[in-house]
């Protein structure tokens, strides 16, 4: 059986070159500078290739890299990547050693690195830096992921294979190299805790204002996971400035040479009253056999399809009257609830919700672009802005087709995208929502995708924000060149970052200020960021690497990416500026191989850690061919075929599942024995109505949202979009009456919960 097919060089007993893995992690504010060395060894008898793919978040800037063999280094040179293959191909060919390292041609979240001619006992290290911004959480953690998972991309049949599908996996427990981490972390404002999915030595504060701490993985952790580091600064939201001054050896005229500026808004958007009827929802949700693993590691996880079905319940219950929806499920096929978007009422929220229960991840493969397509040939509903939600695992190989599928459709609609499970593409699920001026989760760990979705279902109710531009104010002499184009989108709570390259001679006035100005809801609004524009020099320019990175991005993502004035620039500002690009790549020649190989050198390719659960695959809904089905199993490290009546039962929904459920279209709750049942009580409706005239129903939803207040609170972000739902609908039922019938609520359940959240 091929490689391809999930064999592995440790099932045949081959050793693996590759022995560990330890990263330096320095983090400052909101960017990380991380420093990767790979250490290898060859135990064979004859020289070898090494070839290690392995995920990288689509953002980070891989500014070096350098190799170490018996104590000589090897520093790299950044050169245009057809040539760089020829130079690394070339040196192995004649015996010498070689290193590689390159971004895929598929997607710029997946690298390989090549080691070529490792001797028989020889040891070798190479290193690579790069640097990221980092994203803040919405409970205000600063978030730094170092992914391992690099699950197998599903390739499309008229579409060169993978290289994801020829990498070997192995289940974790074969994992022969093990990760040394050490982070450090500094913030002006004070750090109150780190945290991390991973075993991790106590936080150790460096200084008396706890502005630096660090932590380390613990000794001997198997990369089998994603490693998640949460650090909770003291003040996380808040505007800044940061100017990077030029280097002073680089060369005139080009990025380096010249400061650079890194602007930081957090636009407050006002909370528009009353919510929004108007609205064409569509939620695109993957059904592939992939979604059958595990949301995480944790034996009593959700399934990927079983929590997004429960999410889906979350979302139509949380649809406003009046709006327009439809669900598209994809795998390698494709089939929707609807042939076109109906209107939101109770018939079609119940027909949906039939629908959502029968649902099940037995589509195969992962073709997302066809359901694409079909989506956009539809005509949209006036009054209703089109709204696509995404809900996928990540697994496609096809990236950039489908990303510029949805930038070709972007002034009809707007796509929020959710990763889901680890080794999730970060380049197809930031690129489809920068693409479609959306927003994008990445569901990983011990997260919940529930409240994650709610949220951006609350920023798709929100006007879109219109008109915006960056106004400068500075010193005389000195102008501003964008780098990154200003925002297209703008969303409450959400990070604007820019960069701009300060070019001229700046006087003896050194203030200046840019001002973020937008149109929202027919009102203007001005976020003004005032700064200096001096700067000392950088230790390490940071910024002009992460300003470097957005330039190339913007480049390689813009509607002109294959016109050569575009290749051509993308090309200077990665070699200028050290950072990797899709046209550029990292190579090194050990030109003091002490003896030549003679013959080519045996591959090796470095196994990759397989998910922990098994795939549990019902054999009554295998539709796929002989071959297919080969292909299936290859795919598996650990496959169960169980009968269909066999299969495992849905997971018991939990309390507050059971009680959303059964919420109407409108907001209201019938007042139904399984309501009794949801809130806890034994006596009938009613029997403890306060006031015999009042509808009872009026007194079963008041009942259901005192129950959400009292035992739900933690999981509010997930129903406050159907309480305002109920509580419109209840207020002019209710009249003068919602006071007692309030007090009587709390006494029948037990609780106290505050009148003021009925608007009283």
């Amino acid at each position: 059986m091929a490689p391809s097919c999930g064999l592995i060089i440790a099932s045949s007993g081959e050793p693996v070159p590759l022995k560990g893995i330890s990263v330096d992690v320095q983090v400052k504010g909101f960017v990380a500078d991380v420093s990767a060395t790979l250490k290898y060894k060859n135990l064979e008898e004859n020289a070898v290739e090494a070839v290690f793919v392995f995920p990288m978040d689509d953002d980070s800037a891989v500014y070096s890299f350098e190799a170490t063999v018996e104590g000589k280094k090897i520093v790299a040179e950044i050169q245009e990547k057809e040539q760089a293959h020829k130079t690394y191909d070339e040196a192995v060919s004649q015996g010498q050693q070689a290193f590689l390292l390159e971004e895929d041609e598929s997607s710029g979240d997946i690298f390989s690195c090549s080691v070529g001619n490792l001797l028989p006992g020889q040891e070798a290290e190479v290193t690579l830096c790069f640097v990221r911004e980092l994203p803040v959480e919405a409970d205000g953690a600063v978030r730094f992921v170092l992914p391992a998972v690099l699950n197998p991309r599903y390739t499309p049949e008229d579409h060169e294979m993978n290289v994801t599908a020829k990498r070997p996996y192995v289940p974790v427990d074969q994992i022969q190299y093990t990760l040394s981490l050490d982070a450090s972390f500094q913030s002006p404002h004070g750090i109150s805790r780190i945290e991390s999915n991973c075993d991790i030595t106590p936080v150790q504060y460096t200084d008396n204002g706890k502005t630096r701490a660090e932590v380390s993985l613990t000794e001997g952790h198997k990369f089998d996971r994603d490693v998640e580091l949460l650090a909770y600064y003291t003040e996380a939201n808040k505007p800044s400035v940061t100017v990077e001054a030029g280097l002073v050896n680089a060369e005139a005229g080009s990025l380096l040479a010249d400061p650079v500026v890194m602007l930081n808004f957090y636009p407050n958007l006002p909370v528009i009253e009353g919510p929004s009827n108007c609205g064409e929802f569509i939620f695109l949700v993957d059904r592939s056999g992939s979604m059958t693993e595990k949301m995480n590691s944790n034996p009593n996880a959700p399934q990927r399809i079983q929590s997004a079905k429960e999410t889906l319940i979350l979302l139509l219950k949380s649809l406003p009257l009046g709006c327009y929806f439809n669900i598209f499920g994809f795998g390698s096929h494709f089939e929707s609830f609807f042939p076109e978007s109906v209107e939101y009422t109770q018939q079609s929220m119940d027909a949906a919700l039939q629908k959502v229960s029968e649902i099940d991840s037995d589509f195969g493969g992962t073709e997302i672009l066809q359901p694409l397509t079909k989506i956009y040939k539809s005509a949209g509903i006036a009054g209703h802005p089109r709204q696509l939600f995404v809900f996928t695992d990540g697994e496609v190989g096809n990236t950039t087709q489908v990303i510029s599928e949805v930038r070709r459709n972007s002034k009809h609609h707007r796509c929020f995208t959710f990763g889901i499970g680890e080794g999730a593409s970060t380049a197809l699920i930031k690129g489809m929502a920068l693409a479609g001026n959306g927003t994008c989760k990445l569901i990983t760990g011990r997260d919940r995708m529930q409240p994650m979705v709610l949220q951006s279902l609350k920023h798709s109710l929100q006007p879109t924000v219109k008109d915006v531009v960056l106004k400068w104010t500075l010193p005389a002499g000195l102008e501003a060149s964008l780098l990154s184009r200003p925002p297209t989108a703008i969303y409450q709570g959400q990070r604007c970052i820019i960069y701009a390259h300060l070019k001229g001679q700046m006087g003896k006035e050194s203030e200046g200020d840019v001002c973020l100005e937008y149109k929202y809801n027919d009102d203007v609004f001005q976020n003004i960021l005032r700064f200096s524009c001096r700067s000392a020099d950088a230790e390490r320019p940071t910024v002009h690497r992460l300003a470097a990175k957005a330039l190339i991005s913007e480049l390689e993502n813009g509607t002109d990416s294959d016109s050569e004035e575009a290749k051509k620039r993308i090309l200077e500002t990665s070699v200028q500026s050290g950072v990797i690009s899709s046209l550029t790549a990292y190579v090194a020649v050990n030109k003091d191989t002490k003896k030549p190989v003679e013959g080519p050198p045996m591959r090796r390719d470095i196994p990759a850690p397989r998910p922990r659960n098994k795939r549990i695959i019902k054999m009554a809904s295998f539709k796929e061919s002989p071959e297919e089905l080969f292909e299936l199993c290859c795919d598996s490290t650990h496959v169960t075929f169980i009968p269909e009546s066999a299969a495992c039962d849905a997971l018991e929904p939990t309390a507050l599942l059971r009680l959303i459920s059964l919420q109407n279209a409108d907001g209201s709750w019938n007042p139904t024995s399984e309501l009794l049942t949801a809130l806890g009580i034994s006596t009938d409706f009613q029997e403890t109505l306060p006031d015999p005239v009042m509808d009872v129903a009026v007194w079963a939803t008041v009942l259901a949202v005192i129950r959400l207040h009292a035992s739900h609170s933690p999981d509010r972000a997930e129903w406050e979009l159907l309480e305002g739902k109920a509580l419109a609908w209840i207020r002019p039922r209710a009249g003068t009456s919602l006071t007692d019938l309030i007090t009587a609520g709390n006494e029948l359940l037990k609780s106290s919960v505050d009148p003021k959240v009925f608007g009283l």
